[in-house]
């Protein structure tokens, strides 16, 4: 894997009747959010070669906005990826094998949590850091590429302008 990109599912809804925080989908905001990363990312060549996305309905509606937008992109929905936590989405993106460039769609905490420690390790910008710390916001990408000895070093923050 060269790079890794970490992206927070759009915007949801506050809940679902039927499915339960599982079946939360997203706001029309989310949507539009969702697109605009995916732009940002395609517009500085971050095109993943694989998308790792839980299953849970706001992350697959998250890749349905941006799947366009990145083509060519392989895609896995993962249920271990559903809440999971940082160590967990470590292994899953380990077991990808050699994928170039890897998307994960995933959830808070754990998403957040592996976020700063790959920021940390990275020595990334302090303000960046900051946001991250402060909660990784739905729709917010960041982006680590590795170097020979396989340490991350950033390689940008992507966030929807939040008055468009």
């Amino acid at each position: 894997m060269d790079r890794l990109i970490l992206l927070r599912h759009g915007e949801a809804e506050a809940g679902s009747e039927t499915w339960g925080d599982f079946g939360r989908r997203l706001t029309a905001r989310g949507r539009e959010a969702s697109a605009a990363v995916a732009s940002a990312l395609a517009d500085v060549g971050l095109i993943p070669d694989l998308a790792l996305v839980s299953a849970a309905v706001r992350t697959r509606e998250t890749w349905a906005a941006m799947s366009g937008l990145l083509p060519g992109c392989e895609v896995r929905f993962e249920d271990a990826l559903y809440l999971a936590e940082a160590s967990e989405m470590q292994l899953l993106v380990r077991e990808a094998g050699g994928a170039g460039v890897v998307l994960v769609v995933g959830h808070n905490p754990g998403l957040q949590e592996l976020a700063e420690a790959l920021m940390m390790e990275a020595s990334g910008p302090a303000g960046t850091l900051s946001r991250i710390r402060a909660g990784f916001p739905t729709s917010a990408a960041v982006a680590f590429a590795f170097d020979v000895n396989g340490r991350p070093v950033f390689d940008g923050f992507f966030q929807p302008d939040p008055l468009g």
